[in-house]
């Protein structure tokens, strides 16, 4: 399992300045400054309250919201193991409807109620059960505090197989983005949950509550603590810097704020904490997005909303000489901290840690090896079970009426704008069998096509080729020289951040494309906007006549969100495309890119945004499932049946698989 932590960890340590700059790159950061340019701070405390207003308002947006009923806890305890001064049990309760999450109590002898902290975890492998977890849930029992340690979706015993050691971010998160759930957001869902069942002890006082974590789990204790006010003393380690020092590096998923840099910087949801008592601590030796002095900037701002509200000595900043970490001084500032603002005793300087002696993670388990139950609900599973209840919602809407609006919404509240900005052709190649079109779709965004004519005699009607794995080399491909030897015109794109545009380090594990999909969310522009309005400008340069656009793999997701909104494509052609963005597993053989937040919500899924093409020509040739599996010939029709309701006389086409002959003879 330490495998995966020096993985993780490295991909966190990627460097933010490249010795040569990624284009790409440059352009996110660009972007970022532009967002918060007008940043300032409020000078009242009544203009902080209304900024306050909006920064929690749009939080839950970029969340999904959260439900509005809460499902009954129905808390069990599965074991209790006596300590020395307390003992720890193990517990699940339900946060979501069939949605399980494990915890530890840690509950002193003695009489209550005391004083809590809910424990959060980062990206160690044993979650809640990690030693480094133990250790402070240990030394907060001891000091006198109920201590609750949980398991983040996903991770510990709630990951995908019951074994521990489950990395819940890239390709499994991923699965939550379509349905506008990310998992930042369920998290602290879940985490106020944690308080709901905290208030159900008669060991705990529900006035005296805190919250600490480290790296993920001080995310979670940062936006936890911001939201729910019941928190009285928060305490996020080694996590705080600033949204824009996430720009260049790697980060979990579980991190992720979609369309956060449209609306405030990192410093806006600390002080979403004030007045309460905030206590931030960063290791020197960090990477820079949670670095001291990316936090120093964050902390500088939110110490004016504290000043505003009369208690500047109620929020601290703690750098610690230290690596990514939760160590013994710093738990030992955290005893402090929680012992003066939830116990009033000391004056919240470090506190002696007691005799810790940690145990086997397995031992802490509420199920054991491979004993808990078969039916239990995954990060997948959930999110297919949202997808699949949102699509059938979608389709009871009038299909026939109402596309304009719903294109409109896949437009700007899915993709974040695709219309072609008004650009110039950069260079343009000498008329001859080969030419090369430069264009500028975004300013600090250069591409290319290329562009090989058809031999004689010519038929009008360009060919379009797109992949996410790069540009297509037409002179290799063999249906561009198929579509070439009949006549037509055939074009390759290489699109912004794909083939030689790419950023160097992108990949983790199964994402290709993980670090420059998630800079892209930050900026609310997912990278599938940002390649539809590469194609779409692309359309332009070429004199806005029909076209036939083929996209092969992932890139058939970008040809038919271009062709819903793009009336210049005239026929649309996918090749192994991805059937359905509703998986109970993980995505595999996919890009993180095409995961466009609320995606199921405003639009529907892969056969209502292929319907948004009617009447034009669309042939799906093959499909494939999340998992990667090709779709047979009976689930091909099955799964594109809603689609063919909206075409008429032989436009709408679905082949079993890509056999070029086929595609050319529908081509013809």
């Amino acid at each position: 399992m330490k495998r995966f932590i020096l993985i993780f960890l490295f991909a966190l340590a990627t460097p933010a300045a490249e010795e040569t700059p990624n284009a790409f790159l440059q352009f996110v950061k660009k972007r970022a400054t532009a967002l918060r340019a007008m940043e300032r701070t409020p000078e009242t405390l009544a203009e902080w309250q209304a900024q306050r207003a909006m920064i929690r308002k749009k939080l839950l947006r970029a969340w999904g919201g959260f439900p509005d009923k809460k499902c009954e806890l129905k808390p069990r305890i599965l074991g209790t193991d006596k300590r020395d001064g307390y003992r720890v049990e193990r517990i699940i309760f339900q946060t979501l409807p069939g949605v399980w999450m494990t915890a530890n109590a840690y509950v002193p002898d003695g009489p209550g109620p005391r004083p809590t902290v809910l424990c959060v975890h980062g990206h160690w492998s044993g979650a809640k059960q990690d030693r480094t977890v133990q250790a402070r849930c240990i030394g907060l029992a001891k000091l006198g505090f109920f201590a609750l340690a949980v398991d983040a979706l996903g991770a510990g015993e709630r990951g995908i197989d019951k074994a521990l050691g489950e990395y819940h971010g890239e390709m499994v998160a991923a699965t939550l983005w379509p349905v506008g759930q990310p998992l930042s957001g369920l998290q602290v869902y879940e985490n106020m949950r944690a308080v709901d069942y905290l208030l159900t002890r008669k060991e705990v006082d529900g006035e005296r509550l805190g919250i600490t974590g480290t790296s993920g789990g001080g995310n979670q204790t940062m936006y936890a603590g911001a939201l729910d006010e019941r928190f009285k003393a928060v305490v996020p380690v080694c996590s705080v810097g600033n949204y824009q020092a996430y720009l260049g590096v790697a980060c979990c998923m579980c991190e992720v704020v979609p369309g956060a840099l449209r609306f405030t910087e990192e410093w806006g949801v600390l002080s979403l904490t004030a007045p309460r008592a905030l206590m931030v601590i960063n290791a020197t030796q960090d990477g820079i997005q949670f670095s001291v002095g990316e936090a120093k900037k964050s902390l500088a701002l939110t110490r004016t909303i504290y000043a505003l509200h009369g208690k500047p000595n109620s929020v601290k900043h703690l750098p610690v000489e230290s690596k990514h970490d939760y160590n013994e001084p710093m738990r030992e500032a955290m005893y402090g901290w929680m012992t003066l603002h939830l116990k009033g005793e000391g004056n919240g300087a470090p506190i002696d840690e007691p005799k810790i002696e940690t145990v086997d993670p397995e031992k802490l388990r509420c199920f054991p090896g491979q004993t808990r139950p078969d039916d239990w609900l995954t990060i997948p599973q959930l999110a297919a079970r949202e997808g699949r209840r949102l699509v059938a919602q979608l389709e009871q809407f009038n299909w026939g009426d109402g596309l304009d609006e719903v294109r409109r919404a896949l437009d700007l509240h899915v993709l974040g704008g695709t219309k072609p900005r008004p650009t110039r052709l950069l260079k343009d190649g000498p008329e001859s069998p080969t030419r090369r079109i430069n264009f500028s779709p975004e300013p600090g965004i250069r591409l290319t096509a290329n562009e090989t004519l058809g031999q004689a005699p010519r038929k009008e009607g360009r060919v379009i080729f797109l992949s996410l794995d790069g540009e297509v080399k037409l002179a290799e491909n063999k249906l561009a020289a198929v579509v070439q030897q009949s006549g037509r015109t055939a074009v390759s794109l290489s699109l912004r951040a794909t083939g030689q545009h790419a950023y160097p380090r992108d990949a983790i594990r199964r994402a290709p494309d993980h670090n420059t999909a998630e800079w892209s969310l930050w900026l609310g522009q997912p990278l599938l906007g940002q390649w539809v309005r590469d194609l779409r400008t692309l359309l332009d340069q070429l004199g806005n006549e029909p076209v036939t656009v083929i996209g092969n793999g992932p890139a058939g997701v970008v040809a038919l969100c271009a062709a819903a909104l793009d009336e210049r494509i005239a026929h649309t052609v996918t090749i192994g495309s991805l059937a359905s963005y509703i998986s109970d597993v993980p995505y595999t053989n996919q890009r993180l890119g095409l995961m466009a937040p609320n995606m199921l919500r405003e639009a529907g899924d892969i056969p209502n945004l292929a319907a948004l093409i009617a009447p034009r020509k669309l042939t799906i040739a093959g499909a494939v499932h999340g998992s990667g599996k090709a779709l047979t010939a009976a689930e091909l029709k099955a799964n594109f049946n809603f689609t063919g309701r909206f075409f008429k006389g032989g436009s709408f086409t679905v082949l079993s698989n890509g056999d070029d002959q086929a595609i050319l003879r529908i081509l013809k």
